[in-house]
């Protein structure tokens, strides 16, 4: 599985979207392979239109979803005063989704260059989509 970050779900929605992502956002859901979490969802639902929301709810329903708890609070905490010293600061929430990933072993599919900075750092596992955005498995 592939956690979807909210700056690929933009991309993919976005009409004037950049293709690659597009393609590849696509390739996920078709495979079954895109799954949500709650920082995501959050960001993405709480940046959308009002009039719009609705029919994006719709569309992130039939994503799974991956649930958290509190500890996964605490290790985002690590992670993020982790990265802190060795002189990297990011946003909590993009913190939050790594540490998501690593608790439950799935890779990121995301254009925030946040994301490139923390695998270096982290042991997080991105997603690079195959050929014309197709699935690549690991």
């Amino acid at each position: 599985m592939v956690i979807v970050d909210t700056s690929a779900w933009i991309e993919f929605f976005r009409r004037d979207g950049e293709l690659k992502t597009k393609l590849a956002v696509k390739s996920l859901l078709d495979e079954y392979e895109a799954t949500l979490c709650g920082p995501v969802e959050m960001e993405f639902l709480g940046g959308a239109r009002p009039a719009g929301r609705p029919k994006l709810q719709a569309w992130l329903d039939i994503v799974p979803y991956l649930p958290n708890d509190q500890k996964l609070w605490r290790r985002a905490a690590t992670n993020f005063s982790d990265c802190r010293s060795k002189g990297l600061t990011v946003p909590w929430n993009d913190i939050l989704i790594a540490t998501i990933a690593l608790e439950s072993g799935h890779r990121v599919y995301t254009v925030d260059k946040h994301f490139d900075a923390m695998a270096k750092i982290l042991p997080l596992r991105l997603y690079a989509p195959g050929y014309n955005g197709g699935f690549a498995r690991e």
